[in-house]
């Protein structure tokens, strides 16, 4: 290794980006015409917390604010600095703004480490403009920052890198011969790539310090080249690299998973569900598969299976990776262990089948739009009774309808007992969906052959 790399800053701190052009990620702050970015190249940031996972560029972010603004820069840490601290910053900020009239940019990382008298002390500074505050924190701030302090701020959430960001970055330290190791001889294997993105996590420190620690561990061949494979990458991020030996191997994992599911076997199940998070498969892919299972092959057996499929879903948007595997865990489990159903599935399948074979039906002339309910004529219709002249068919009519006898006949299943009525609604009898045995499809299956043999009752005594 070469020894003037032992004298260098780290290479996540070297690899700070200069401006917003080297800027990795949270393109919905600082593309070009977001707010934030228009504030900070207009020098107009007022106090910020930033907060985000690590590894973000809270930091980085704060230091281009820094390098944009007219005001003096400082900087504190919380996890090394006090309420002394905190004063003799302020005190020189008050100096400074006396002195030069110019404001004092402070960023203090860590900012939720702060107790509650720290966080207090730099309320009256905040509050009278001595310092713009621009706070880092992991944590949400509307928990971990005191109000009073929280309300004189700007809250602003920074996301985890995405995968294309850190590509970039990554290229980028591996090219810059400056700042990044552009002057030696670099190969990097696809796959090895791959592990870092995928085993960092949007974290773009611990990706740069990964890399650095392979290079510079890693000798150089007969040739003078570094070469960084897969190897080198498992053992630069302690972790071993599971890949999919093909593209086969990825439609054989899910495959497994949603049939373990399918087969009532949660523990398989979340195995394939903790191989393919190891692996880097797409979060969202695994949760919409799942959605198409509970539906597909739960349905009504359980109709609560697809609500938990669809919370994990949008709970993994809400928090990303890798708290996301909790809420996925969860359903996998659940719909692992709940009772199984296709018979919606194969209802559709049928009807479709029907249709596609040639048999359209006519819909019958009971259920087509027709007039307002009061000209209806019920003799001889089956089942009779009373029409509910409140029913929603008073706005759906259109001139005509009367003459050409649509909707004429149609009983409002609300005005019986038990909100049904036996009238016609197929042609033709057909029975597409035949409810199972399991769980919350039982009753049903009881409830619809109940309706079933009673409509037939009554169309008999026609």
């Amino acid at each position: 290794m070469d020894p003037s790399q032992h004298q260098k800053p780290p290479l996540a701190w070297r690899m700070r980006p200069r401006d917003f052009s080297e800027y990795a990620g949270q393109a919905h702050l600082v593309a070009p015409g977001q707010f934030l970015r228009r504030a900070v190249e207009a020098d107009r940031v007022s106090s910020l917390i930033l907060f985000g996972p690590p590894g973000c560029g809270k930091t980085a972010l704060a230091h281009l604010i820094a390098q944009y603004s007219k005001a003096v820069f400082s900087d504190l840490n919380a996890v090394t600095s006090g309420v002394a601290e905190i004063r003799q910053v302020i005190a020189q900020a008050r100096k400074e703004k006396t002195d030069s009239g110019r404001k004092t940019l402070l960023l203090i990382d860590e900012i939720h480490r702060f107790n509650k008298v720290q966080q207090s002390a730099l309320l009256p500074d905040v509050e009278k403009g001595n310092i713009t505050l621009v706070g880092a924190s992991t944590q949400n701030p509307f928990f971990s920052i005191i109000p009073a302090l929280a309300s004189r701020s700007q809250i602003v959430e920074l996301k985890p890198l995405p995968t294309e960001a850190l590509r970039s970055l990554l290229r980028r330290a591996m090219t810059d011969p400056e700042r990044g190791f552009g002057a030696m001889k670099i190969v990097l294997a696809e796959e090895a790539e791959q592990h870092l993105l995928a085993t960092t996590e949007g974290d773009a420190r611990r990706l740069l310090n990964a890399f650095e620690i392979g290079v510079t561990t890693t000798p150089p061949d007969s040739e003078g080249v570094i070469r960084f494979d897969l190897t080198v990458a498992e053992e630069s991020v302690q972790k071993k690299g599971l890949v999919y030996e093909n593209e086969e191997g990825h439609y054989n994992t899910i495959s497994a998973f949603i049939k373990s599911m399918r087969g009532s076997d949660p523990d398989a199940a979340i195995y394939w569900l903790a191989k393919m998070i190891y692996a880097g498969e797409d979060p969202l892919f695994i949760a919409r598969r799942m959605i198409i299972l509970a539906a597909e092959d739960i349905g009504n057996a359980d109709p609560r299976a697809l609500v938990v499929a669809v919370a994990a879903l949008h709970a993994l948007e809400a928090i990303g990776m890798p708290e996301g595997k909790i809420p996925l865990a969860q359903a996998v489990t659940y719909l692992a262990s709940a009772p199984k159903s296709n018979a919606a599935y194969l209802s559709v399948e049928a009807a479709l089948g029907e249709i596609s074979s040639g048999r359209v039906m006519e819909v019958p002339a009971n259920l087509k739009v027709g007039p307002s309910a009061e000209n209806y004529d019920l003799k001889g219709v089956v089942g009779g009774g009373n029409v509910n002249h409140g029913a929603p068919l008073q706005d759906a009519h259109y001139p005509g309808a009367k003459r050409l006898g649509r909707g004429k006949g149609y009983l409002y299943p609300h005005d019986y007992p038990g909100h049904f009525v036996s009238q016609v609604y197929l042609p033709e009898e057909r029975i597409f969906y035949r409810p199972s045995d399991q769980g919350e499809e039982k009753k049903i299956a009881e409830r619809l052959q109940h309706w079933r043999e009673k409509k037939r009752s009554s169309e008999k005594k026609q």
